[in-house]
Formats: structure tokens, C-alpha cells, sequence
């Protein structure tokens, strides 16, 4: 038939602005990183180690975010590392990394499990409704952690999620409160400038404890690798994506090197009953050395500590189960991985197995793996994913810079790349010291991943054509006659399509104006929105139904735009 062949164009309704998405990027990295990392990286690395852990983190982070920054430019679309593995390297490269990415982001939302689990129970020991020591307070610890897991695993499984909007607000709160505690530090310390000695010796246990600490805090800087996966989603992606990558790492970096020197500079030394230094103080109590510092930093610490870390560990656990959940999908999606992995709940529209999957994963590293291990596992799968993409980055650009439009372009180029996969590989190589088991993990899930490629994935994958879908946005005109007016149709429900038809028609005839026939599909937060084609059927269905009446009559322009938010647009 004839209105088989018309074309109806399919459009992205991008909402995200630079702010959003910049916000999504903080809000990912502030979380268990800084909470967790600060104490122990007193411990290892003294007063002085723990300010340039951060600030070369944050150096290291930037290099790698301008390699996301350039290769989301040229290729803005959802997906991230694993889209650049891709067209990179091809498709076995693209499952390890999607590969990587599911286990990272797990592993990350353990750690945000714990982060919450060890602040909330300290809070209520220092209320004194808890008196809980030693293996009693760990079996305590790891069961909040795997209830907040679950809690968070139902959520998404409901499929509630942040919007950008809700999520930049809480985002701005929490990183408000952890400037705040930056400047508290400052503010001390004009006050009373003796707590400086507190610095000395600057680095007690020498620099090569400084790559150590550096390794395992890496994951406080993983956060801004998410916006790439709203490629689909943000407004002038070209621009804003690249903008919102460096702006995120610089502010990270800013806010964690002010949250360690006000650790270091809380406590006054003659106020502590043991007569050690101050950073030996604090290192002692591990994970908890930040809580225990900042309490004697201000007023009402402990209450906004906990609401804190309240705050950024539920709202970065809900994004990494988020995160990890649509990686496994898109895997099975592809016939990676088995496609039940791509099963969605028809109630819920929320992809369930992989959810399951990840969940699992999230409650058995949380129960079985110390905190330290944890921190170290997370930290080492994404310096092999940030390793992968800084390779891409220089392969793209070599291979396909004339094919591509670049938005942004990372200066010294391929120097800052090179840099960044030497400091990574140095990171992973010192992380021994501190987690054997985080050195063991990490690469025996890279091999096992490769032999699932081999022996599963290899036979099944789609085929290329099936693989590459190609949204278009063309306009579609039936008539030759230029109009003087437009009119919009909005066409939501197929039953009431055609009662549209006769008021349009009077209208465009009167006129002379052609129409665009309008139909807003709302795409599940769960689902990516590449796979927006399944919940596009019934709009075409009414679609054609009124171009079959109008197309011969006056100029017609079909769109149906997938978005999150139908309100919004």
C-alpha cells in the first residue's frame, strides 16, 4: 500500500540542560568515595598525602573526562564506554567494556550501601540507642547495607527514579554541605593557626604510599563517566556534554581537596586524650576517621553528617544499581548475553532479570567483602574501563577524525591520554598493598568476560545490520503548495485520531496551512531510550490512519518524538 512507504520521522525530546547533567556527573561522584576514602587515606599516606591524593585524583579524573568529553561529542549518544569500544575497536571490545561496566557500577553500589550502613549506625551509637562493638557491629553494618540494597533494587524495579531536576537539587545540597565543610576548615584555622602543625610530617609513611591511596579513592572520581550515557537526553549535546564532564571533575576535585584539609585541621591536638598526632587519630578509625574528625569541626555535625551522608550514598546507590541494571540490559539486548537478560516486566516496564542480576551482585560484594576491598574493587574496574576509553580516544581520533564532528577536541592531544593510561596502570599496580583481593577480582572478571565472549556471545550477538538502528528526523511534505500557517495536531489515543480530522481539515483549508501530526511517546526510565522503537507502534498506527484522510489534500509532517517526560516534552 501506499502509506506503507511514507515515512514518519522519529525525534528525541532532549530536556537535560548543561546544569542537569553537570549535577548528575557531581551527585555520582559525591558519594561513598569521599565518606570512606578521607580516613583511610590519612592512615596511609598522613595529613599531607590525603590533599594531593584528591587533588592528583582530580588531575588524572580531568585527563580522562576530556577523552569522555571528545568522543561524546562526536558520538552523542547513550552508551558511553561501551558505544566508543565499539566503533573503536568492534564488537568484542564493546561487551568487555559493557562487561567491566556492569561490574564497576555493582561494585560501586555496594560500596554506597556500606558508606550508608556504617554512618547511620554510628549516628544512632553516638544517640545512644545502639551499643554495638566489634563482630557485632560488623553483622549490624552488613545487614543495613543489604536492606538499603534491597530497598533500592525494589525502587527501581517500581520504576521510580530522579528526575534531572530532583536530582540536581539534592546533588546541590550535598555538595553545598561538603563546601561547607571545606570553608569551616579554612575558617578554624584563621582562628587558630597552630592546628597547621596538625600537617606535620606533611607525609610520614613517604610517596610511595601516596599511588596506594590514590588507587583505592579513584572510585570518588568515577561519577562523571554517566553523562555520557545522557547523550540522548541533553540539550545541545555537542557543547553542553564536554562542558559538563570538566565542570563536574573541577568542582569534585575542589570540594573533596577542601573536605580533606578541614579533616585534617578539625580536631585540636591538646583535646585528644591519646597522646598520638592528630593524622594518626583519625587514620585509626579507618572509614569512620571522617565522621569522628568533622564532629569536633562544628555544631550539629553529626546530625548533618549522617543527613549528608544520607543523601549522597541512597541518591548514588540508586544510580549505580540504575547504571549497572541498563548495562547488563543492553547486553542482553544485543544477544551478548543471554536475551533474558532484556526481559521487561509488562507491569512495570523495568528491565527485571537484569536488575536481579545486578542486585545480586550488589548484596553478595557488600556481605562478603570488607570495606577496603570494596572501595579497591570498585577503583580498579574503572581505571581498566577509564584505560579502554583513553585507548579509544586515541584510535578514533586517529582512524576517523575526518569522518566524525568533533564538538570539543582534547588539547595536547595524544600526550593527556597517554599520561592518564600510565598513571592508571600505576594506580592498579600499587593497589596491592592495600587489597590483594581487588587485584585478584578485577582481572579474573575482565578474563571471565572474554571467555563468555568466546564460548556465548561470539554465536549469538546480532548481526550488524540488526545491531545499527538509525533514528531520523526528516521532514515529510505531501503537497507542493507553500503554507502560510502550521497547525499542530497532538495525537495521543488511535480511537479519537480520526474526530481530529474534520476540524483540521476545515481550518488548514481555510488557511492554507499544513499540518504536523504530533505523537509523544514516553519511554520508561529503565529502558534506553535506542529501544524507544517498541513503544512507538500504536502512535504510527494513528498516525497513518489521519494521513490516509489528509496527504492528499494539503501539506502533511508527521513526528513522533520519544521523551521521558510527556509534561515536559
Amino acid at each position: 500500500m501506499a502509506d506503507d512507504k511514507k515515512q514518519i520521522s522519529s525525534e528525541l525530546s532532549r530536556e537535560l540542560s548543561l546544569f542537569q547533567i553537570t549535577m548528575m556527573g557531581v551527585g555520582m561522584m559525591i558519594g561513598a568515595g569521599v565518606f570512606l576514602g578521607v580516613g583511610n587515606a590519612i592512615h596511609y599516606s598522613g595529613p599531607g598525602g590525603v590533599i594531593l591524593t584528591f587533588a592528583l585524583n582530580g588531575l588524572i579524573a580531568i585527563f580522562t573526562a576530556m577523552g569522555y568529553a571528545e568522543l561524546s561529542s562526536a558520538i552523542p549518544r547513550a552508551g558511553g564506554a561501551y558505544n566508543f569500544a565499539r566503533i573503536g575497536f568492534g564488537r568484542s571490545t564493546s561487551f568487555v567494556a559493557g562487561w567491566m561496566e556492569w561490574f564497576a557500577s555493582s561494585v560501586a553500589g555496594s560500596a554506597y550501601a556500606i558508606t550508608f550502613a556504617i554512618y547511620v549506625i554510628r549516628y544512632l551509637i553516638v544517640l545512644g540507642l545502639l551499643n554495638l562493638a566489634g563482630t557485632q557491629l560488623i553483622i549490624v553494618e552488613k545487614a543495613t547495607a543489604v536492606l538499603i540494597a534491597c530497598l533500592f533494587i525494589y525502587i527501581n524495579y517500581r520504576g521510580a527514579s530522579e528526575t534531572g531536576r530532583i536530582g540536581a537539587i539534592i546533588t546541590l545540597g550535598q555538595t553545598l554541605f561538603l563546601i561547607m565543610i571545606g570553608v569551616a576548615g579554612f575558617i578554624v584555622v584563621s582562628k587558630d593557626p597552630a592546628r597547621l602543625q596538625n600537617f606535620t610530617p606533611f607525609m610520614p609513611n613517604g610517596w610511595g604510599k601516596l599511588l596506594v591511596t590514590m588507587g583505592f579513592t579513584y572510585v570518588a572520581f568515577e561519577g562523571y563517566k554517566v553523562i555520557a550515557q545522557a547523550g540522548d537526553e541533553a540539550v545541545d549535546p555537542k557543547k553542553n556534554l564536554p562542558k559538563a564532564m570538566i565542570y563536574s571533575v573541577f568542582i569534585v576535585t575542589l570540594t573533596y581537596v577542601g573536605v580533606a584539609f578541614a579533616t585534617v585541621v578539625a580536631v585540636k591536638a591538646n583535646t585528644l586524650q591519646a597522646d598520638i598526632p592528630v593524622w594518626e587519630w583519625i587514620g585509626s578509625y579507618g572509614e569512620r576517621g571522617f565522621g569522628e574528625a568533622i564532629a569536633h569541626l562544628m555544631p550539629y555535625a553529626n546530625f548533618l553528617l549522617t543527613l549528608a551522608v544520607i543523601f549522597a550514598s541512597t541518591s548514588a546507590l540508586n544510580a549505580t544499581i540504575f547504571s549497572a541494571t541498563r548495562a547488563s540490559y543492553a547486553l542482553g539486548r544485543d544477544h551478548m548475553l543471554p536475551t533474558v537478560m532484556a526481559k521487561i516486566s509488562s507491569k512495570r516496564k523495568t528491565p527485571w532479570v537484569a536488575l536481579l542480576g545486578t542486585g545480586a551482585i550488589v548484596i553478595f560484594v557488600a556481605v562478603f567483602m570488607n570495606t577496603m576491598n570494596v572501595a579497591a574493587s570498585a577503583s580498579i574496574m574503572f581505571l581498566f574501563l577509564f584505560f579502554l576509553v583513553n585507548i579509544c580516544v586515541i584510535k578514533i581520533r586517529r582512524n576517523m577524525s575526518d569522518e566524525l564532528q568533533y564538538g570539543f577536541m582534547m588539547p595536547f592531544f595524544p600526550f593527556l591520554p597517554i599520561l592518564a593510561i600510565i598513571f592508571q596502570i600505576l594506580l592498579v599496580l600499587n593497589l596491592h598493598s592495600v587489597s590483594r583481593t581487588a587485584i585478584i577480582i578485577g582481572p579474573m572478571w575482565v578474563l571471565l568476560g572474554i571467555l563468555v565472549y568466546n564460548v556465548y556471545s561470539k554465536k549469538h550477538a546480532m548481526t550488524t545490520d540488526d545491531e545499527i538502528r538509525i533514528l531520523e528526523d526528516e521532514k515529510i511534505t505531501l503537497a507542493d503548495a507553500k503554507p502560510e500557517y502550521s497547525i499542530l495536531v497532538p495525537v495521543a489515543n488511535p480511537d479519537n485520531a480520526l474526530s481530529l480530522v474534520k476540524t483540521t481539515y476545515k481550518i488548514s483549508s481555510a488557511k492554507n496551512a499544513e499540518v504536523n501530526l504530533l505523537h509523544m511517546v514516553k519511554v520508561p526510565d529503565q529502558v534506553p531510550l535506542s529501544d524507544a522503537g517498541r513503544y512507538m507502534l500504536e502512535g504510527k498506527e494513528a498516525i497513518v490512519e489521519i494521513m490516509l484522510y489528509l496527504a492528499p489534500l494539503f501539506p502533511v509532517n508527521t513526528t513522533i518524538r520519544y521523551c521521558r517526560n510527556i509534561a515536559r516534552g
